[in-house]
């Protein structure tokens, strides 16, 4: 499984690298996994302007960043959204990045790990909606962090480990509900992936 960890936010000072890198290291433990981290940092897109739906363009020709960004989309077999909750939503970069996209997900499998005020909640449900219209298979289970965990600091370590071993060891905390939901991962691409030939 080639799987794509998206950092889904661009500012400074952000947390959801930070999130991002805790993702990764727990999806190595997945056998035969490929982990890639993509950083919408990295790719400096326009506002989203296209005139004809990309989806209906056949002569589309995307500016190059936003070709680079389709091309890096379409290599993976899998995804995990990481996103904090801005205004009771995404930020507006990853929607707007999103909104590039078109074929490239079909029928691969996504999850969400989120942040924020009540860990996130609203920004996954916007999130979910978003990727289902991309025709990704979005599954149910989803993490979520707390605005106070990360606000607080210290949460993380710099490679990306939960620094406090009580919050690892939580059996109903974040650390076990990131290894379902990346269990579950695997299972729906491995299944897709054999479906899709």
């Amino acid at each position: 499984m080639k799987l794509q960890i998206i950092v889904g936010a661009t500012r400074p000072g952000r947390s959801t690298d930070q999130l991002a890198k805790w993702v990764a290291l727990e999806a190595k433990n997945l056998p035969g996994a490929e982990v890639e981290i993509v950083d919408l940092a990295d790719y400096e897109m326009p506002i989203f302007n296209e005139a004809i739906s990309p989806r209906f363009n056949p002569d589309r020709v995307p500016e190059p960043t936003v070709q680079k960004w389709i091309d890096k989309i379409a290599e993976a077999d899998a995804y995990v959204y990481v996103t904090p909750e801005y205004n009771h939503s995404i930020p507006g970069v990853l929607k707007n990045a999103i909104d590039f996209l078109t074929y490239e997900m079909v029928r691969k499998p996504a999850t969400v790990v989120s942040h924020g005020t009540v860990g996130g909640a609203r920004a996954t449900m916007h999130l979910k909606e978003i990727l289902s219209e991309s025709r990704a298979i979005v599954l149910p289970s989803a993490v979520a962090f707390t605005a106070g965990m990360i606000v607080m600091g210290g949460v993380f370590d710099e490679e990306g480990n939960l620094a406090d071993e009580a919050v690892r060891n939580n059996p109903y905390g974040p650390q076990t509900a990131l290894k379902t939901a990346l269990t579950e991962l695997q299972w729906a691409s491995d299944a897709l992936s054999a479906a899709r030939g």
